[in-house]
């Protein structure tokens, strides 16, 4: 039967049923709590409609038919509401039908980054670089699952007790990850992080102080004179955000190949290869990782490669290819210090199991990157350019390192805003030729700073 006809007859007075009809089920006793009416109405639902129906209506008549069968069930289940929980119930059921239930408000709002579920009963959102708790709940962790299979299902993965955890990415690119019991102790844990609908510009990073229109400048040159870039940072400092922005400096005549473990990366340019690794299958095969993806791309003709992170044995593949000609790559990676990200690099090459001297991994690594960007999450939620550094070359066995530009944090104020300013360390780097040959103008005064 489909729904809209079940809708109607069930929406008649009970004086004129069908006396041929089977009988409707008993009045429930008065619901508590919203949350109860909220669970026995949408569980009627379920049981008594066809929802199979749903796919061929038009959003406007879903929620006229919803509306219709929620009035009629809370008469018969005797609750009281007033008209704005009345209409809150029909939104909540209507996206416990379609959406993602108490998720699908969060979707809805542009300001937030991160959606976090702990369990049924926390939900936390990140808005502005800072957590906050949410007043959405699921009704228990079967609601939760549910929602979580939904979730999973549309882009074709399972989550279950012999593979109870998941990463994977949603068909506007945000990135999921599930992970449940028995690995999750206290049940079900949901992180969603939001994909921006509208990219971030160079000019939003100025405003929000981000950087320094000089540095704004500096690395869009850098950029289009084709340096080895690394972009360093802990999580949710905002990597890939500003390596998408760089990204978009590269000139639209040249072949950019992409490769990421989940897409994210929004480039504008015309030719763009998407890669994407792919994790075994149930059997346990099939899997694609970044360093097969990385090898595969230096045969395909690239002008620039771009690896949304490095963090595993495809590092060593990467500064081959940033050393065998393939400049002006682009990647990220976890590290709190430019010296770390270097540090970082070297375990990552170990994981190969090619016995490389610590002298030679080194020497590689500095001849294969020339900037490292140093981007930080500070104490109010906002995120900086904490500091950018020329990797000089070799000195003994060391990897020398020359900051050009820092950030001096001097402090908070009485609301909680971290006080500092970007500054020039006076040091004009080695790579400025490079710019000045590509054509690049690169004023004296962007690295003059008085002050040492």
């Amino acid at each position: 039967m489909a729904i809209k006809d079940f809708l109607h007859r069930r929406t008649e007075p009970a004086v004129q049923n069908d006396p041929t009809e089977e009988p409707l089920p008993a009045p429930a006793q008065k619901a508590g709590s919203f949350y109860e009416i909220k669970h026995k109405i949408h569980g009627r639902l379920v049981e008594e409609a066809n929802l199979a129906a749903l796919n061929t209506l038009e959003h406007g008549e879903i929620r006229s038919e919803i509306q219709n069968v929620v009035d009629y069930y809370l008469r018969d289940e005797n609750a009281i509401l007033n008209e704005n929980e009345r209409q809150s119930l029909i939104s909540e059921i209507l996206d416990e039908l379609t959406g993602l239930g108490p998720l699908e408000p969060l979707f809805k709002d542009p300001t937030v980054a991160d959606v976090l579920v702990n369990t049924y009963k926390d939900i936390y959102v990140e808005r502005f670089g800072l957590l906050e708790k949410t007043g959405s709940r699921f009704v228990d962790n079967a609601h939760l699952m549910n929602i979580i299979d939904r979730i999973i299902s549309r882009i074709g993965r399972r989550i279950d007790e012999s593979s109870p955890m998941v990463d994977a990415r949603l068909p506007d690119g945000s990135r999921v990850n599930a992970i449940i019991p028995p690995l999750a102790i206290d049940g079900p844990m949901l992180s969603i992080r939001r994909f921006a609908v509208s990219p971030l510009m160079m000019e939003d990073l100025i405003n929000y102080k981000t950087l320094t229109s000089d540095i704004a400048q500096l690395l869009a040159g850098c950029v289009k004179a084709k340096l080895n870039i690394m972009i360093s940072g802990g999580t949710g400092a905002g990597k890939t955000t500003l390596l998408n922005i760089l990204s978009a400096y590269i000139p639209v005549n040249e072949r950019i190949i992409t490769i990421e473990d989940s897409a994210e990366l929004q480039l504008q340019q015309p030719h763009v290869v998407r890669l994407e690794t792919r994790p075994p299958n149930i059997e346990g095969s099939g899997q694609v990782t970044q360093r097969d993806l990385v090898r595969n791309s230096l045969r395909m003709r690239p002008d620039r490669i771009v690896v949304g992170e490095v963090r595993g044995p495809e590092a060593f593949d990467m500064l081959q290819a940033m050393n065998t000609g393939h400049e002006g790559s682009l990647t990220t990676i976890h590290a709190n210090t430019p010296r770390d990200s270097l540090t970082r690099l070297e375990s990552m090459i170990l994981m190969t199991g090619v016995n490389l001297p610590e002298k030679a991994m080194r020497f590689m690594t500095a001849s294969a990157l020339d900037l490292i960007i140093q981007v930080s999450r500070l104490t109010d939620g906002s995120r900086r350019v904490t500091s950018i550094s020329e990797v000089v070359g070799m000195e003994g066995d060391v990897i020398t390192l020359q900051d050009i530009f820092v950030f001096e944090k001097r402090g908070v104020d009485k609301n909680g805003k971290v006080i500092g300013e970007h500054r020039s360390t006076g040091i004009r780097p080695k790579f400025s030729e490079r710019l000045e040959l590509a054509g690049i103008e690169v004023p004296e005064k962007l690295f003059r700073n008085d002050s040492y």
